[in-house]
């Protein structure tokens, strides 16, 4: 029996699960749940941390030495660059502004588990578009899913957790024949992953005029700032003025703004360590392939493997195996690029998954 709430809270918050983060791991297994780089920080970066003792004092609230080194990278003003604390704050913020009772969010499903909650928590309604079977964005029905209470619409490229871009044909054709006034986010959390030349970038040409498309980024994937919580935003000024609004005061630590910083002044050396986990990653692709999977295009630092009514199963025979994985219910497995020796070890337990999928089962290719 489920025990009553002793003060009266919204239903649909109510009804609401909270969001689960992935699995934690064992000190002797993979932990490939979270999408995490697998590398520890560089020196320089570890080493600015450790000079920051000074908890005592409040951060500078808008994180000004990070939003201007970063206006000046892209060529823009610093308020057309919002800092938070994870792209996943500025998500909320961005449609806390836009979206309430009445209004509606359009977004893929599946992608990022975080875009229901963040829509019910609005007041708003939520508005899920299948993704195609090839695991990406069916842009048009997206578009054609727009209505005149539609405020919001998410595009996620890669898409988490399924891994496929949203190409910039694509999206320009997309943003065309959505209405101006509608907030287009582009979540880019593993933009800096991809390897696909056609691939949507949101910040590859802030010269053409997109007054209603907010570009989302974060330092807690490629840059291994998972832990620290900063990410930020770059758009026009009076859509991040409105998520400014609704940001909770000084939730980006001076910490985490030191550390984003030293990260930009290596980002040569960190370059390099995401050319080595892309590299990981077609690697395991690849083998989960020759292995029977049907591995969608993956271009995050994850892959997906499409288990359908035997996720729980499959996840189990992972762990046993120590490898943690993400599983959804129902729909599939998403496995982080890892460290190198766990490459291996999720080739060989794939191999002995794969076979115990039906025939025509969806995640096994067609031999």
């Amino acid at each position: 029996m489920t025990e009553p709430t002793p003060v009266r809270i919204r239903p649909e918050i109510a009804g609401l699960p909270p969001y689960r983060q992935g699995k934690q791991a064992a000190a002797d297994a993979f932990k490939l749940s979270s999408n995490e780089n697998p590398f520890d920080p560089l020196p320089h970066v570890a080493e600015v941390l450790r000079s920051r003792v000074d908890v005592n004092r409040y951060p500078d609230a808008t994180a000004a030495r990070l939003r201007d080194r970063l206006a000046a990278r892209y060529g823009v003003a610093p308020d057309e660059v919002h800092i938070g604390a994870g792209s996943v704050a500025l998500l909320y913020q961005l449609v806390q502004a836009a979206a309430g009772a009445g209004d509606e969010v359009i977004y893929a499903w599946r992608s990022f588990e975080a875009y229901p909650s963040m829509v019910v928590v609005s007041g708003a309604e939520r508005v899920e578009v299948p993704l195609t079977a090839d695991g990406r964005h069916d842009l048009p029905a997206m578009a054609a899913a727009v209505t005149d209470r539609t405020r919001v619409i998410v595009v996620c490229s890669p898409n988490n957790p399924t891994g496929p871009v949203v190409t910039q044909r694509e999206f320009d054709d997309f943003v065309q024949a959505v209405p101006g006034d509608v907030l287009i986010i582009l979540d880019e959390a593993y933009a800096e992953f991809v390897t696909a030349p056609d691939a949507v970038d949101g910040l590859r040409e802030l010269g053409i005029v997109r007054p209603n498309v907010v570009a989302l980024r974060t330092f807690s994937k490629a840059y291994g700032l998972a832990g620290l919580r900063v990410g930020y935003a770059i758009g026009h000024r009076r859509v991040l003025d409105a998520a400014r609004a609704t940001a909770i005061p000084l939730s980006v630590t001076a910490q985490a703004e030191e550390a984003a910083l030293a990260s930009l002044d290596a980002e040569d050396e960190l370059r390099a360590r995401v050319r080595v986990i892309a590299d990981r990653r077609d690697r395991l692709a690849a083998g989960l392939r020759e292995a029977g999977w049907d591995v969608p295009e993956a271009q995050g630092n994850f892959v997906w493997l499409a288990t359908g009514a035997q996720t729980l199963e499959a996840a189990a025979a992972f762990e046993a195996g120590n490898v943690i994985v993400r599983a959804f219910a129902g729909d599939g497995i998403r496995v982080t690029v890892g460290e190198a020796e766990s490459v291996d070890e999720v080739l060989r337990i794939a191999a002995s998954i794969v076979d115990t999928l039906p025939e025509g089962h969806r995640g096994r290719r067609l031999r």
